[in-house]
């Protein structure tokens, strides 16, 4: 049985597009960081520095779309790109685990 079809991206300029994909891309770098729920040092290490990169190119899309004259993020529209993209389970490595799960 195949899983149930996601529900499908709203539209998004191409700019919008790499903003999203390079915000996921770092906070799956931060979580990989996260000293909470890491365990190794080089691991960490790694992501770090690929950090660096993914950091430089969320700058570069958000100055592209400030240079586009995109002054407004709509944040409805890219709230539900990062659900659908399982945003919210990314994110949640970012943060400190409950108690429970240490």
């Amino acid at each position: 049985m195949l899983p149930p079809e996601p529900p499908p991206l709203p539209a998004l300029t191409r700019a919008e597009g790499d903003l999203i994909d390079c915000y996921l891309a770092a906070l799956d770098l931060l979580g990989r960081i996260n000293p909470a729920r890491g365990s190794s040092t080089y691991g960490s290490l790694r992501a770090a520095q690929a950090l660096v990169g993914k950091a430089t190119e969320l700058r570069d899309a958000l100055t592209l779309m400030h240079n586009r004259g995109e002054s407004e993020l709509h944040h409805e529209t890219l709230g539900r790109a990062l659900r659908v993209l399982d945003g919210e389970r990314r994110a949640g490595r970012v943060a400190v685990p409950p108690q429970e799960e240490i």
